[in-house]
């Protein structure tokens, strides 16, 4: 699947719930289609609408341990703790990093591919991760809840790294 540029319009809407009722295409096939691409791609997290597909669907984990990349379809933010600042990237920005304030710990619920519910509560990158997912969702990407200063900043560093990599490319 082809990962969509941070700057796409399709990333600024809000994605469609995903009905298990009458679905829009099989979750398993979606779920295995979005952790194949977060893998391939070395992420930590892909939604949905990073590859053009409006349901409100991603996936999330360690690119080195398959097996245990979660899949969560319709998820919410029940309730969030604490707050802290830590550099984020994302697949559909590569190599923009930036410092983003968000909640430590999340209180979440999402479905699973096969239909099960579950209540949890996650902290630290887990819960940073989900945030940030759950944003794409909403049609929010990273850029938008950086503060300016560190925007510039992120930015800044980008236009440093990509000078060295061509550089070293040459």
């Amino acid at each position: 699947m082809k990962i969509l540029d941070i700057n796409d319009p399709f990333l600024q809407h809000p994605t469609h719930k995903f009905d298990f009722d009458n679905p829009p295409m099989d979750p398993e096939e979606l779920y295995a289609q979005l952790k194949e691409t977060m893998i391939k791609n070395n992420g930590i997290g892909l939604s949905a609408n990073q590859v053009g597909l409006p349901y409100s669907v991603f996936v999330m984990g360690n690119p080195a341990d398959p097996e245990h990349v979660v899949g969560c379809f319709n998820p919410k933010v029940i309730s969030t703790e604490e707050e802290w600042y830590v550099e984020e990237g994302c697949l559909s920005a590569p190599g923009l990093f930036i410092k983003v304030k968000r909640p430590k710990i999340v209180r979440a619920r999402y479905t699973v591919q096969t239909g099960v519910t579950d209540t949890i509560r996650i902290d630290g990158m887990t819960a940073r991760v989900y945030l940030h997912e759950y944003d794409h969702l909403q049609g929010i990407t990273f850029k938008q809840r950086a503060n300016r200063y560190h925007l510039e900043q992120g930015q800044k560093q980008k236009i440093k790294l990509d000078k060295l990599r061509k550089k070293r490319a040459l």
